[in-house]
C-alpha cells in the first residue's frame, strides 16, 4: 500500500496558524497533525518518534514544519532537528515562524529587484532602515538585507533599548552587523529617513510608521516597501499593489504588501512541494526561501 504523506507540525505557541496548514494540505500532505506548547528540549525526542516508525522508505513520505513566532528560537528548532536524524532514517524540516522566514525574503528579493530595474544597483552599501524592525520579519530581513552586503538598522516604536537589543541578539545568531535605532517619534525617526536609500514597513497590520511628510524628506529614497495589508498604510503613499510604482517627489519607487504577499505565498508553497518531491532530505529556513523568492522572481517580467 502507498504511503500517505504526514506532516508533523511543530509550534511552541498555543495554537499552530491555520495558514500554515492550509499551505500544507493544498501543497499536497495528505495529513497534517499539529503539536503545540513544544518546548526546545522536545525537538530531538519528537523528531526521533518520526522517523524511526515509518521505516526508511517511509520517512520519504514524512515531513516536519517549525512554527511559532520566534525566529531565534526556530531556527534552534530546525539545528534540533536536523542534528537528531539518524541516517537513514531522515526526513525534510521547514520552519516559517508566523510566516517570517517566507514574507522576509519575497520582501528583501522584491526590493533588490527594484533596485536593479528602477536604479540599475544593488544593496550592498545601501543604507536600510526597517521600522517594526524588531517583529519577526524585520529581523529576519534585516538578516537578510544585511547578508547582502546593506548597512541595517532595525527601528523600534518604543525605545532605543529594544531595538539595540534585537539587533545584538539577531546580529549574534546569524553571524551579521545589525544596528538598533530609536524610532519613537517623527524627530527621532527625521535623520534617519533623511539618510535612508532602502525603507521597510514591518509593524503591525494596520499601523502607519511613515507619514507623507516624512517621506518626503526622504531625501536619498530609492524603494519604499510595505507587508501592511490593512489600511492606513504603513508607509504613506504607497498601496498594497503597487510593485516599483514610481513615488511622488523623488526617484523612489514602491512595494506593496500584495506585491511581496503574492510572492510570499509561492515562495511558502514551493518549498512544501520541495519537501514532498525531495529524494533527500532538506533543511528548509530563510535562506533557502531567500533563494526561492529570488527564482520566483526571476520567472516574472
Amino acid at each position: 500500500m502507498e504511503r500517505q504523506y504526514i506532516l508533523h507540525m511543530f509550534t511552541p505557541r498555543a495554537q499552530m496558524s491555520p495558514f500554515d496548514i492550509n499551505m500544507a494540505v493544498d501543497a499536497g500532505f495528505q495529513v497534517v497533525v499539529p503539536y503545540c506548547g513544544v518546548a526546545a528540549g522536545e525537538i530531538r525526542g519528537m523528531t526521533q518518534d518520526a522517523i524511526f516508525s515509518r521505516g526508511p522508505k517511509g520517512v520519504k513520505a514524512t515531513g516536519i514544519f517549525i512554527g511559532g513566532r520566534d525566529v531565534l528560537l526556530a531556527a534552534d528548532m530546525l539545528d534540533a532537528a536536523r542534528a537528531a536524524m539518524v541516517p537513514p532514517f531522515e526526513v525534510s524540516v521547514m520552519a516559517d515562524p508566523s510566516g517570517s522566514y517566507t514574507t522576509a525574503a519575497a520582501l528583501v528579493a522584491c526590493v533588490e529587484r527594484q533596485l536593479k530595474q528602477a536604479h540599475g544597483t544593488d544593496l550592498s552599501g545601501k543604507e536600510l532602515v526597517i521600522l517594526g524592525g524588531t517583529g519577526p520579519v524585520g529581523r529576519i530581513a534585516g538578516v537578510l538585507a544585511a547578508g547582502l552586503g546593506a548597512q541595517v538598522a532595525l527601528g523600534h516604536h518604543v525605545d532605543r533599548a529594544t531595538a539595540e537589543r534585537a539587533a545584538q541578539t539577531s546580529g549574534d545568531r546569524f553571524a551579521c552587523q545589525l544596528r538598533g535605532v530609536d524610532a519613537s517619534t517623527v524627530a527621532a525617526r527625521r535623520p534617519l529617513l533623511a539618510e535612508a536609500e532602502i525603507i521597510l514597513a514591518t509593524s503591525a497590520a494596520g499601523v502607519q510608521v511613515v507619514d507623507a511628510a516624512e517621506l518626503a524628506g526622504a531625501a536619498r529614497l530609492l524603494v519604499a516597501a510595505d507587508v501592511n495589508a490593512v489600511p492606513p498604510a504603513g508607509i504613506a503613499g504607497v498601496g498594497v499593489m503597487d510593485d516599483g510604482k514610481p513615488l511622488p517627489g523623488g526617484r523612489a519607487v514602491g512595494i506593496g504588501a500584495l506585491a511581496v504577499g503574492n510572492v510570499k505565498y509561492q515562495v511558502e508553497h514551493r518549498l512544501l512541494v520541495a519537501m514532498l518531491a525531495a529524494d533527500k532530505p532538506c533543511y528548509l529556513g530563510f535562506r533557502e526561501a531567500f533563494a526561492m523568492a529570488r527564482q520566483v522572481l526571476s520567472e516574472t517580467v
